[in-house]
């Protein structure tokens, strides 16, 4: 055994600093929802996420086994929540800055399948959107300026 092959038994070893991350991943729901609503709304918007921005998407996990699962994403999801007004705050900060996004309206709890959440969403001018929840992802700079006057989720 050589000295780089002692290294790697070493127990002692200090543990891996923290991970920090330059961007953010958000979700703010509006604070009037059930928690069912609150649940389903927050998936609902991260899927979005995921698809369309692969950088948030870590690597396949493998249980000790062998067994594989999906990726998820690579760094951690900050739930907020906030008045119907700093939803549609957020919603413009966001817009402005050109951030992916996902929405999820109020009107999307009556509808039964995903063509008929798209019609149902297609069906309302921008400004007038019955925001009940959003994600946001980007810089967290940029992210913190979107998500201010919300308070993190209890």
């Amino acid at each position: 055994m050589n000295a780089t092959d002692t290294h790697a038994l070493d127990t002692t070893a200090p543990a891996e600093a923290p991970v920090r991350f330059d961007t953010k991943i958000a979700v703010i729901l509006r604070e009037d929802l059930e928690p069912w609503q609150r649940l389903n709304v927050t998936a609902f918007l991260v899927s979005g996420l995921g698809t369309r921005v692969p950088e948030v998407i870590g690597e396949p996990y493998e249980d000790a086994d062998g067994v594989p699962y999906l990726p998820m994403f690579r760094q951690p999801v900050l739930v907020f929540e906030g008045t119907k007004e700093t939803l549609t705050s957020a919603h413009a900060k966001a817009l402005s800055r050109v951030l992916p996004r996902a929405v999820f309206t109020s009107d999307l709890f009556a509808t039964g399948h995903d063509g008929a959440n798209r019609a149902a969403v297609r069906a309302v001018p921008t400004g007038e959107l019955d925001l009940v929840g959003l994600a946001v992802y980007g810089p967290k700079n940029a992210v913190d300026k979107v998500i201010k006057g919300a308070r993190m989720h209890p």
